[in-house]
């Protein structure tokens, strides 16, 4: 009877569906799994569900493109903002602007660990997670070197507040880019809606961490102890790195203009692929020196995972088992939002605790279009997936690139070993302050009527 049903009402039967599903969910175990690369996983992952798919008629070999046409304007936005970040990273401006923040706090332990940690979230803002946590993690191993404090408490601080700072904007991060353009949201409604909680998840962050960390750093510090600091702060150059103070001066100008590129692309009618391709090619044009080399730095890794990710989630959306899932949410939760936004922010963010919040997104994007599919209002669902998944990665050494980067640099560099049981204890519990404070925000805005509409 099972089967019957799904074949009228154009889905595959149900052990097609339950096969492309356990799939989709090997993919991930692949992506989950240190020791097996998650590119490598994905791409067969890919390659294993599409030959099943032309082999039981799920849809034909050239409905692939059609699959990875559609995000096609993602791969721009990796593409550009990937080679204006290394340009500008080049140029020496992150250097200079945080060797300013260290002579402005003057080395105090208390006011430079509050000042890396709001330099962590607008970097990560500005830059999106990785070349900013790969940015950062140099200049707080040096910071800490110079001024004799462990970087163990800047370290992992930089690593959670990162996941703050990556639902600013809409690219921020790629969960936002992924969702942003799949479900059409300006991005001018990231500063409407997730900015601000984007500061309330960042002072949750800094106040759970300051407790955990009270013992580790000489919060209070004595004249004497000041003075010796600053007479180490007044040896740091911050054009050490600066080759071209013109270079830096561009690379300050066209990111920018790129910036305010992504905040108006809708109302000139053009995507945000154009405007990272167009802030990407300025870049190379006003203030690259090495182009070969630059494109050489744009991540193709997470590209071609994009690639075999796409390609898997589209398989088994295909069988017509996502829209299934999508069904049994929406039964399950009577229709209510206040059970639906609970439910997706839980799952978006154990699942990115888990896995990763790459695949997280992608796997429910068509789970919410077709929720919306059967009458129910969107924006509060789209915004759960977004904030839950980013801030969710907290909660695990994996469930983040910015604690992998973080912990990877904490210790190869420092020596410095941080458990799976001492990680959970401390980001563990932010999270879940952090998505339980998700759950609350959205639902006071929806029940105020306040989501703007898209």
């Amino acid at each position: 009877m099972e089967v019957l049903l799904a074949v009228e009402s154009g889905h595959s039967p149900g052990w097609v569906m339950a096969l492309f599903a356990l799939g989709m969910l090997l993919t991930y175990v692949g992506v989950a799994f240190e020791r097996f690369h998650k590119t490598v996983a994905a791409l067969s992952g890919a390659a294993v569900l599409t030959a099943l798919a032309v082999r039981l008629e799920v849809f034909k070999y050239e409905e692939i493109h059609a699959i990875l046409a559609k995000d096609l304007n993602i791969f721009g936005v990796i593409v550009g903002t990937g080679i204006l970040v290394d340009v500008t990273s080049r140029s020496g401006l992150f250097h200079f602007l945080s060797m300013g923040i260290v002579r402005a706090t003057a080395g105090r332990a208390a006011a430079l660990y509050f000042a890396i940690c709001v330099l962590t979230f607008v970097f990560v803002a500005v830059l999106t997670i990785v070349p900013a946590m790969l940015i950062l993690s140099s200049l707080v191993l040096v910071i800490c070197r110079s001024l004799d404090y462990p970087a163990k408490p800047f370290l992992l601080s930089v690593a959670i507040c990162a996941n703050s700072g990556a639902i600013v904007t809409f690219a921020s991060g790629l969960p936002n880019i992924m969702i942003g353009t799949a479900a059409g949201i300006p991005y001018v409604h990231f500063l409407m809606v997730s900015a601000p909680y984007a500061v309330v998840s960042l002072v949750i962050a800094i106040g759970v961490l300051r407790l955990v960390f009270r013992n580790d750093l000489a919060w209070r510090q004595d004249e004497a102890t000041q003075q010796a600091l600053q007479a180490r702060i007044a040896e740091f150059d911050p054009w050490a790195l600066v080759e071209s103070r013109w270079v830096l001066v561009r690379s300050g100008v066209i990111l920018g203009l790129t910036i305010l590129g992504f905040a108006f692309a809708r109302m000139v009618g053009v995507g945000m692929d154009f405007v990272a391709m167009c802030g990407g090619t300025a870049a190379l044009l006003f203030a690259g020196k090495s182009v070969e080399d630059t494109i050489a730095k744009v991540n193709w890794t997470v590209i071609l995972f994009f690639v075999g990710l796409f390609v898997v989630i589209g398989c088994v959306e295909h069988t017509g088992a996502l829209e299934l899932v999508a069904t049994r949410v929406v039964d399950l939760s009577g229709q209510k939002m206040a059970a639906l936004v609970p439910l997706l922010s839980l799952f978006a963010g154990v699942g990115s605790a888990i896995v990763d919040n790459i695949p997280v997104a992608a796997t429910l994007i068509p789970v919410v279009q077709n929720i919306h599919a059967l009458g129910v209002p969107e924006e509060p669902l789209w915004w759960a997936v977004i904030l839950a998944s980013n801030l969710g990665g907290n909660a695990t050494p994996i469930g983040s690139i910015s604690c992998v980067i973080a912990l990877h640099t904490l210790k190869k560099e420092a020596g410095v070993t941080v458990g799976w049981g001492e990680f959970i204890r401390i980001g563990g519990l932010i999270m879940v302050l952090q998505v339980a404070g998700v759950m609350a925000y959205l639902l006071a805005i929806y029940y105020a009527g306040a989501f703007p509409e898209l």
